[in-house]
């Protein structure tokens, strides 16, 4: 996604067979180019490393409300990288 508020840039939402399970039922989030997690690009490819995927602030505080990953990120496999929940 692109963000035209909060500062702008690209979001990248997602969920993954590990949710509600080993993370966030809601997904996680793996690129936010405000928070300065975009790791570049190669031609017209953002690079994508999951290792840096994290939970939302919403998972911390009942505070906040976050925006969960649209249908078209919903990924049918689990991506056992990333921040987890504690067990």
């Amino acid at each position: 996604m692109w963000l035209d508020a909060y500062g702008g840039g690209v979001f990248l939402p997602f969920r993954d067979a590990t949710n509600g399970r080993s993370t966030y039922g809601g997904g996680r989030y793996l690129l936010d180019t405000v928070k300065g997690a975009d790791l570049g690009h190669e031609a017209d490819q953002i690079v994508l490393d999951f290792n840096y995927s994290y939970h939302q602030s919403c998972v911390y505080s009942e505070r906040w409300s976050c925006p969960l990953a649209p249908p078209a990120n919903r990924l049918t496999f689990a991506v056992e990288a990333g921040e987890r929940l504690a067990p």
